[in-house]
């Protein structure tokens, strides 16, 4: 797509603005962006510096340490690496794999509200990935009857034993 105001440079910087209720979109490239005024672009605007993951990355850990705990964090370092969390914070980037256990009590819980989960599931192929697709199912319904059974939820337990049933038939 090329550049709405010059039309010679590719488009790479689209704005969105609404006034009103009306939404204006306008798709212009980086050297029109740092010329035009009128269209929310201000003197603050950089393009040469976006935003980096490590500092959206540092400022959600913080967001979510300070919301879950009032108490200010001791100073965690790994003890394979020596890394710190503050380097951490700076860096967005892990020192060693001992870092994910040594800093696993804060970054669980920002895993897990950034991915939904903290376990990868992955893709399947379509043909040849019917056999996995089962065979994890049957381990998710095993996992989920004895969770049932732990919990004394006998009437859940019985329809998934009578899933798992139905599974194996069909092997």
């Amino acid at each position: 797509m090329l550049c709405e105001r010059c039309n010679v440079n590719p488009a790479n910087v689209h704005i969105v603005k609404i006034v009103n209720g009306v939404k204006q979109e306008t798709s212009i490239c980086e050297q029109c962006a740092k010329e035009q005024e009128g269209l929310g672009v201000g003197s603050d605007f950089n393009m040469d510096s976006p935003f980096s993951f490590q500092s959206l990355l540092s400022g959600l850990v913080d967001y979510i340490n300070k919301s879950s705990k009032n108490v200010p964090l001791e100073e965690e370092i790994c003890e394979n690496c020596g890394m710190t969390y503050s380097e951490f914070k700076i860096k967005g980037l892990l020192g060693c794999s001992k870092c994910y256990e040594n800093f696993n009590d804060t970054l669980l819980p920002i895993v897990k509200r950034v991915q939904g989960d903290t376990e990868h599931v992955g893709k399947f192929p379509l043909k040849s990935g019917k056999e996995l697709m089962e065979r994890k199912k049957m381990l998710s319904l095993k996992e989920d009857l004895q969770k049932s059974i732990l919990a004394e939820e006998y009437e859940k337990a019985a329809m998934l034993r009578d899933e798992i049933k139905a599974l194996k038939k069909l092997e």
